[in-house]
């Protein structure tokens, strides 16, 4: 049962939530031929007060 986990920042429609996993899950299905059926994907939404880049956070 393949796992897939998406790390992304916050911000994103249930639609574009919905085709992301969608997407991913063909992309899985195609690349290891795993059932549809049993591949799990779970995005993860990272709060910017959370994230920083170069010493920054998003948010600053």
């Amino acid at each position: 049962m393949p796992y897939v986990t998406v790390q992304m920042l916050e911000g994103r429609t249930d639609e574009q939530r919905k085709a992301l996993i969608e997407k991913v899950t063909d992309a899985v299905v195609e690349t290891t031929g795993a059932a549809r059926e049993k591949v799990v994907v779970f995005v993860e939404d990272i709060d910017k007060r959370n994230y920083g880049v170069g010493g920054k956070r998003l948010v600053d």
